[in-house]
């Protein structure tokens, strides 16, 4: 890629990352849906219920990510929020693969760790991988609230979410780095929230 090339697409990326983040501000279905997902986790935490998140590849690190804000601090020191992504267990996620199947490495977590009252946050880009479906079904069975964070196209995940958030973007970049501004953003409302801080 020659300079001028290079230039361009950063630029362009900039200029299109910008543009999705502005079409989340402009709409009041999103926003009201961060503030509704937020005062949920709320509610679940403080009844003793906990967050189970989970996706793959640069979703699974997404999950991981938000389940360090949660588990140490994220704009304040305070105590632990219970959160736990279920993509970091290698022996589990092998276990499952290997002896059933990918579709299920969540679903079984689900089986042995959720409960009534929890929140399950399923992030998939596409809104149709197999495993955060098979793991929202199950939440379904057992009372678990179900997030689903995904692009703007129709996925299978739609059918089971109580609550979700589609970034108007058909580029996977473009709606990851949107999923991990509102997930900061659901963090900072739940850890003041909780806290009863104002920032």
């Amino acid at each position: 890629m020659d300079n001028t090339l290079m230039k361009e697409y950063v630029l362009d990326s900039f200029k299109n990352s910008i543009k999705t983040k502005q079409a989340i501000l402009e709409d009041e279905n999103i926003i009201s849906s961060i503030h509704k997902i937020s005062a949920k986790i709320v509610e679940s935490i403080n009844g003793g219920g906990k967050v189970l998140i989970a996706g793959n590849g640069g979703s699974a690190a997404d999950a991981q990510h938000v389940a360090g804000e949660f588990v140490n601090r994220f704009h304040f020191d305070r105590p632990g929020l219970p959160c736990i992504a279920l993509s970091t267990d290698t022996s589990v996620l092998t276990a499952v693969g290997n002896d059933y199947a990918f579709d299920l490495v969540f679903k079984k977590q689900i089986e042995a760790l959720g409960k009534a009252g929890d929140i399950f946050i399923g992030i998939t880009t596409s809104g149709n991988s197999p495993n955060i479906v098979e793991a929202m079904k199950l939440c379904k069975e057992k009372g678990i609230a179900t997030v689903g964070l995904t692009g703007q196209k129709a996925g299978k995940i739609d059918d089971f979410c109580d609550c979700m958030i589609k970034v108007p973007s058909s580029e996977t970049p473009r709606v990851q780095e949107s999923h991990i501004l509102v997930e900061h953003i659901i963090c900072g409302i739940v850890e003041a929230s909780i806290f009863k801080r104002n920032g």
